[in-house]
This record gives C-alpha cells, sequence and structure tokens, in this order.
C-alpha cells in the first residue's frame, strides 16, 4: 500500500520563484512539486499538496490528514513563529509532522530563529532550499519504515 504524504505550505509560498529569490529561491512551488513528485516515483508514495495564506485552512488541512495521510511535510512560513493554534493541530492530527523550510532560519532576523511548532514535530529540515523538501519526505519515510 503507497504511503499518503501531505506537503502542507503555509502563507506567501504561492509567491515562490518571484518572492525574494535570493532568499527563496527561483523555483515556483508548482516547480518544487513537480520535482517532488518526480522524485517519489517509483517508490510506493503519493503526494498530496495544498497551500494556504489562512491559518484556519491550514488547521483544517491538518485536521483532515488524520484521515488518510501517513505523515506530513509542512513549510508553515511565518507562522513558524507566532501561531500555537497550528502547534495544536499538529499535536492534534497525530501524525508525525516535518517542519520544512528553504531557508535556514536561524541565519536570518532573531524573531525568525524561535518555532512554535518544532517541539511537537517527529524533526524540522532547513537551509537547503528547494531540496529541504525533498530531505524532509526522505526523512519522513525512514521514519514510517520504522513503525
Amino acid at each position: 500500500m503507497a504511503r499518503q504524504i501531505l506537503v502542507l505550505n503555509g502563507p506567501n509560498l504561492n509567491l515562490l520563484g518571484t518572492r525574494e529569490p535570493d532568499v527563496y529561491g527561483a523555483d515556483t512551488l508548482d516547480d518544487i512539486l513537480a520535482e517532488l513528485r518526480a522524485g517519489v516515483a517509483g517508490r510506493d508514495v503519493e503526494l498530496r499538496d495544498a497551500q494556504s495564506n489562512s491559518e484556519g485552512e491550514l488547521i483544517n488541512a491538518l485536521h483532515d490528514a488524520r484521515t488518510w495521510a501517513d505523515g506530513v511535510v509542512f513549510n508553515p512560513g511565518a507562522y513558524t513563529h507566532t501561531s500555537i493554534a497550528l502547534r495544536d493541530a499538529i499535536s492534534a492530527c497525530e501524525l508525525p509532522v516535518v517542519e520544512t523550510h528553504l531557508s535556514n532560519v536561524h541565519a536570518r532576523e532573531e524573531f525568525r530563529h524561535t518555532s512554535m511548532l518544532s517541539a511537537v514535530c517527529l524533526g524540522v529540515v532547513g537551509g537547503f532550499g528547494k531540496h529541504s523538501y525533498s530531505i524532509a519526505i526522505d526523512g519522513l519515510l525512514a521514519h514510517l519504515d520504522t513503525l
């Protein structure tokens, strides 16, 4: 049976490719998702994706994932540093979640050094640009293989 992974993206990630490409890269979110799908081809993995600029929609996506997903790769964007509601949703979904960032948040502004979410996530990957997602998927799949 194929592993079901949700790739969830938060605010402003719909602007990838045009928003601060020196920080986030030149690839669009669609480009990244296409590369991820190509990377799991033949690995018995199905990726579903969602992106929202709305905290409530991200929470709903996590709640919905409880019914079908084996795990989540989640780039919460700026909500990383502010959202206790997303932290609670991650805990409530009872799925392994890998917090994922394109940039190295610890090499950026001080307010980005604190994550409200990391403590309830399986792991954190950041600083590898678009490759952060594939590293997160590989780590999540390795964890799922141990269950």
